[in-house]
């Protein structure tokens, strides 16, 4: 990888990512498995994002962050927190370690923290990272990290097909959304998010809490104004006002997670002779052209 002066760190999204190859794949009905059985369409899905964003961004140093499995502190304060979702399907079940593996086995650098989320993770990196003079690049399916966009911290969010990326500094939120970053998480409690089972305020969508938090700035701001909404809007937020909290408090991504990771432990430097090793086992041989 070309390197430069400044650091460039790349923060990889790996339950996001996985979880998205895994259903690309399904929707064109691919399923992808060696010749003795084992599943392996997320893991190449998921190879394939990360080498394409590694050729488009050229980083210099690498971190695939991971959720840990169990409960977390969100779902001890708030026991509904994802409690909606299923059980990931039977084939993507084996593929959480072996991607691992293979991302170990590619020289990327592997993190989680018992009891948080990838998220948490990435979070805490990205700070951490950037307040000693790198420029990071966040790689996600989640507009939940646009909260984390800061000077030296953009947002790769990922679009549909491999290499096709829409990427947010600042200035592209506040064009596409009239809000900085730290205004997400004031919109994720206003308006909940079905994804992770909170609610925010109930019959106050996408669109009302935009227009609340530009004309009045932050969550503060609309309950200090609340004798001046439309009566029906204020009904809504007084019914709700504890939620209101609470929900913004599970949106917010924290940035103190016991992460033990500097940028001597991530510089980026892939194995291509064990890429090569990993893929034959795998019989992922578009993967071998893939990598030369």
């Amino acid at each position: 990888m070309e390197q430069t002066k400044k650091p460039r760190v790349m923060l990889v999204d790996g339950m996001a990512l996985l979880f998205r190859a895994y259903y690309a794949e399904a929707a064109v009905g691919r399923v992808r498995r060696t010749s003795y059985g084992l599943p392996t369409g997320a893991v190449y899905g998921f190879v394939r994002y990360v080498w394409d964003a590694l050729r488009t961004f050229r980083p210099t140093h690498l971190v695939c962050c991971w959720d840990a499995g169990g409960g977390t502190f969100r779902s001890e304060r708030y026991p509904a927190y994802k409690a909606n979702r299923s059980a990931p399907p039977e084939d993507l079940v084996p593929q959480f370690d072996l991607v691992k593996q293979v991302t170990a086995g590619l020289g990327f650098r592997n993190v989680e923290a018992a009891g948080w989320e990838a998220d948490d993770c990435i979070g805490t990196l990205a700070g951490r990272f950037s307040e000693n003079g790198a420029d990071v690049y966040v790689l996600t399916g989640d507009r939940d990290m646009l909260q984390l966009i800061a000077g030296g911290v953009q947002v790769v969010l990922m679009k549909k097909g491999f290499g096709n990326y829409a990427v947010y500094d600042e200035r592209a939120l506040l064009d596409e959304t009239g809000l900085a970053p730290g205004q997400i998480v004031d919109l994720k409690g206003l308006m909940g998010d079905p994804a992770d089972h909170y609610p925010g305020v109930r019959g106050i969508g996408e669109k009302t809490a935009l227009r609340l938090l530009q004309e009045h700035g932050s969550v503060e701001g609309i309950l200090d104004a609340l004798e001046t909404l439309p009566k029906g809007v204020r009904a809504k937020i007084e019914a709700d006002v504890d939620m209101l909290h609470l929900s913004r408090d599970l949106a917010r991504i924290r940035t103190d997670a016991p992460v033990e990771c500097g940028l001597d432990d991530c510089v980026l430097a892939p194995d291509v002779d064990r890429a090569k090793q990993l893929f034959q086992e795998l019989e992922m041989n578009s993967l071998l052209r893939l990598i030369g």
